[in-house]
């Protein structure tokens, strides 16, 4: 059923400790088709990814019945780490057998993977790049753009690569579902979980940690693992219309 999907990542507590072996950390793996010949527009990239994460949550097969719920529920009672990387030609098409979801927004398409230990990931993802990740292309927008669904609003004063961008939109596609009841997350799953990204201003981020601080918004803090300083908010998302 729906509501164990639902029920499952609005009640995301996360934290703790990693375990001591690095092959035991749970993660999920997000692959960016970037094609050297034609790279995609990052905000469209952007979209797709945090699409693709939050759809492999919701999915069917991510119910308590379903093949996907135990990795899923692992990785909800640990900290969630998602780790973005790079395919292109035979190497984007290699991976999309494996579990997980593929998102085209506007002919940029990023693949979201169902969680497992960081040991037992398919030799086809860990051999992709994880750096290389960003792409020309005019600046993010100062503002989401949506009528419906959720605003993804990117911190304006840190600087991170695309791939990780790419992951903290992720995270924040999942924490925004709390901002839907069950039945408007019903509804929003089922039209493929609309959103945009834009580039908050100093001022406009001001009023979103406000409203995150209040329960209005989500904010997601990373844990500092790479590029920026542990307990920094990187992307707030908010309800459209706002």
């Amino acid at each position: 059923m729906f509501d164990d999907v639902y029920r499952r990542l609005v009640g995301y507590v996360g934290g703790g400790e990693d375990p001591v072996d690095r092959d035991d950390v749970l993660a999920m793996q997000m692959v960016l088709r970037i094609e050297k010949a034609d790279p995609p527009d990052r905000r469209a990239l952007l979209i797709a990814a945090a699409q693709a994460a939050v759809l492999v949550c919701l999915d069917e097969r991510a119910e308590n019945d379903g093949p996907w719920a135990p990795r899923l529920d692992a990785w909800c009672d640990a900290r969630i780490r998602k780790i973005a990387r790079r395919a292109r030609g035979k190497q984007w098409d290699d991976v999309q057998g494996l579990w997980g979801v593929t998102v085209d927004h506007e002919g940029a398409q990023a693949r979201a993977f169902v969680p497992s230990r960081v040991g037992d990931v398919d030799r086809r993802i860990t051999k992709l790049q994880i750096g290389g990740t960003d792409v020309d292309g005019e600046p993010i927008p100062a503002a989401p753009d949506g009528r419906d669904g959720l605003g993804l609003w990117l911190n304006p004063t840190l600087d991170m690569s695309l791939g990780k961008t790419a992951a903290q939109v992720g995270h924040a596609s999942m924490l925004g579902a709390a901002l839907f009841s069950l039945d408007e997350a019903r509804v929003w799953a089922a039209a493929g979980c609309p959103l945009d990204v834009g580039q908050a201003d100093v001022e406009r981020w001001s009023q979103l940690t406000a409203a995150a601080d209040a329960g209005t918004a989500a904010a997601v803090r990373d844990a500092g693992f790479t590029e920026i300083a542990p307990g920094s908010v990187t992307v707030i998302a908010t309800r459209f219309p706002r």
